[in-house]
């Protein structure tokens, strides 16, 4: 379904009618997306600005390494050590000129005290304004420490500071991301860094990231090679966008559908080189089925997105309860049951499990009880079980997609739909390929930091914070 607005703003000359009319009409910016396999330098050539703290050395080299130009608050023997190993040399902001900067990155690790947090706005005041469109921001923050009340606040105002700066940005194409860095996993960092302030992050803004364990050493290049994954639902939409980007980071990938739908999942299978495998997720023999064929054809499995899903939406007073347990059934149950078959001898240590939820679990929909509660229950269910999943390595996260252009959404009446486009810090739906740029990278041995959180792919929508 054509987005019209998105397809205006594309024409310069509309846009600037639109400004010099004052016409109240929102006019999105076209995202830069990422294409292709992950690159050993995604920041190429990118103007980066910076202010460091404790995170010095691990800002110096990821951003040098990743190729980013960097323009410093204050010169820095780090920076400029990097620099020089990577043949990119660091300037300071103050030699910029009228240039644009492609991204910040905000070393906020220093804020202890509500009033340290004036150095923030003093830094993104200064300037913001030097950002080009389509730019990113990162914000580096602290794990919450609960005994120290005042740190707390410190720290904790830095989300409210994000969620906001994106939607001042959001017009622009620009995203504003935290990330929170827990004792010990400072090697979390460059990978995560290396995710939020390129193209595939496009469709990601206003979201806090926790980096609780150090990041599993792996090539930033093929990362999934002799990895196999799993991704059930996987014939078309989100779960067919996803299974083709692991296969280009090198995992082998089982397309996993209903037998009804053989034909569109063999032809995905084809098109990645991945395999078929048919069942009916409610099925009560589908678990046992699904753990014995992964065993038989690959010995186990690395990598599990439980992407298959259906709504069936109706008020609770003329909802069914046969559409309650459907949707119950598909999107939650089947996800536990599945999981634990996987958990017992075919998931392997240092897995990954990638739930789909929905903003529909966080701030609910109209005529959705049903789905609402079962996506709600996926977050809740990741929660849980990263803790217990830790002591094998397995990491365990939920992904909850905002409005995504699919034909799911294509159905629903155009003025929602147009509401739903709008209703966004980027004013616009997203695709498909954001959502698997997400669970791709949960899926890398970089990630391995993250684990029983919710990432929103939403565009920063403005419901549900």
């Amino acid at each position: 379904m054509t987005d019209f607005l998105l397809e205006l703003s594309r024409n310069p000359r509309a846009r600037s009618v639109v400004r010099t009319l004052g016409l109240p009409i929102p006019m999105p910016t076209e995202l830069k997306r990422g294409r292709g396999g992950m690159r050993a330098r995604p920041l190429e050539d990118m103007g980066v600005l910076v202010r460091a703290a404790r995170f010095e050395l691990e800002l110096a080299d990821t951003l040098a390494s990743s190729g980013a130009e960097t323009f410093l608050a204050e010169e820095s023997v780090s920076f400029t050590s990097a620099g020089e190993a990577y043949a990119r040399p660091s300037r300071t902001i103050a030699t910029m000129g009228d240039a644009r900067a492609n991204a910040i990155v905000f070393d906020a690790s220093f804020v202890s005290t509500v009033s340290e947090l004036s150095v923030v706005y003093e830094f993104f005041h200064a300037h913001v304004k030097k950002l080009s469109r389509c730019a990113r921001v990162v914000v580096l923050g602290l794990e919450i420490d609960p005994d120290s009340p005042s740190a707390a606040a410190a720290q904790g105002a830095l989300e409210g500071f994000c969620r906001s700066l994106a939607k001042e940005l959001g017009r622009h194409g620009t995203s504003v991301n935290l990330l929170r860095v827990g004792p010990g996993a400072e090697s979390s960092i460059k990978p995560a860094l290396r995710f939020f302030l390129s193209p595939r992050s496009a469709f990601i803004t206003g979201q806090p990231v926790g980096l609780g364990r150090p990041a599993e050493p792996a090539s930033f290049t093929r990362p999934l090679e002799g990895k196999v994954a799993l991704v059930t639902g996987g014939a078309r939409g989100i779960g067919k966008a996803t299974a083709a980007r692991l296969a280009e980071e090198g995992a082998t990938v089982v397309v996993l559908d209903r037998p009804a739908d053989d034909e569109a999942a063999s032809k995905t299978a084809r098109e990645i080189g991945g395999e078929v495998l048919l069942a009916d997720v409610t099925d009560k023999d589908a678990p046992k089925e699904i753990r014995a064929a992964l065993l038989a054809r690959h010995g186990g499995v690395d990598i599990v997105v439980h992407n298959a899903g259906v709504t069936r939406d109706k008020t609770i007073a003329k909802m069914s309860r046969e559409q309650w347990d459907m949707t119950l059934d598909v999107n939650l149950h089947a996800v536990t049951k599945i999981n634990a078959a996987l958990m017992a001898g075919c998931l392997r240590d240092r897995g990954r499990v990638i739930l789909l939820s929905s903003v529909a679990g966080i701030a609910g929909n109209m005529g959705q009880t049903n789905y609402g509660s079962a996506k709600a229950g996926l977050i809740h269910y990741a929660r849980a079980s990263a803790q217990g999943l830790a002591e094998r390595d397995i990491t365990i996260n939920a992904v909850a997609p905002g409005f995504i252009e699919t034909r799911m959404t294509a159905a629903m009446p155009a003025m929602i739909r147009e509401g739903a486009r709008r209703l966004s810090a980027l004013g616009q739906g997203g695709q498909p390929i954001d959502v698997a740029e997400a669970i791709t990278f949960l899926a890398t041995p970089g990630a391995a930091g993250i684990s029983g959180q919710l990432l929103r792919v939403c565009g920063g929508a403005l419901v549900g914070a």
